[in-house]
């Protein structure tokens, strides 16, 4: 991912109802032990999973007509509760690379954009269309534009809105600090050089 311009995102979506769904849902509490994000996709939302499951239904993040999904459709206050980076993490490494709700828990959405996880906004009344499109036609193709700022399905193009800070930096690629220090490492190894604790002198 490192020095991405994210300018579009395209694919099926799933929709996960219900608003205030906060970080300990996406990620419980227990699968932090790791030292790094490898493998956390496979626990996103494990005790909401295991409780539809023991209820004899079926968690959107189970559904096989879902699996391939590229766009999570939220309800509102998505992403709140702890600051824990693991869940936008888990999320995107799952497959989601874009995220649509009414709001989100700023935490959430800042650690979503230092991922490259645009987290947009609809109206109302275009989320209750986005979501009731997606949720009755597993392969309706979502078409999110950040250049245009428009989220397209099922024939129909509709406004969209992220903060214009997070926007650039999603379409510059300045989200992505490593790539940028990696691509001006003879810059960066210029300055260090220059800095006494690392020089020695």
């Amino acid at each position: 991912m490192n020095g991405s311009l994210i300018e579009r995102v395209s694919g099926t979506a799933l929709v996960l109802p219900g608003d205030d769904i906060d970080t300990d849902r996406i990620m419980p509490a227990r699968f932090l032990k790791a030292i790094t994000f490898e493998g956390l996709e496979a626990h996103v939302f494990a005790d909401d999973r295991k409780e539809a499951a023991l209820r004899g239904q079926t968690h959107a993040f189970d559904d096989p007509s879902r699996r391939q999904a590229r766009v999570l459709v939220t309800g509102r206050n998505f992403g709140c509760g702890s600051s824990r980076e693991h869940a936008p993490q888990a999320l995107r490494r799952w497959g989601i690379h874009a995220v649509i709700g009414p709001s989100f828990a700023e935490i959430f959405f800042g650690n979503s954009v230092m991922i490259g996880l645009p987290c947009l906004t609809l109206s109302d009344a275009d989320q209750v269309w986005l979501r009731d499109a997606v949720a009755k036609d597993a392969g309706a193709v979502v078409d999110v534009d950040l250049n245009a700022m428009t989220v397209t399905a099922a024939g129909r193009s509709v406004p969209a809105s992220i903060p214009a800070s997070a926007r650039q930096a999603l379409t510059s690629g300045a989200w992505d600090g490593t790539g940028l220090l990696l691509e001006n490492y003879d810059v960066v190894r210029a300055a260090a050089a220059k800095l006494p604790y690392i020089s020695g002198f």
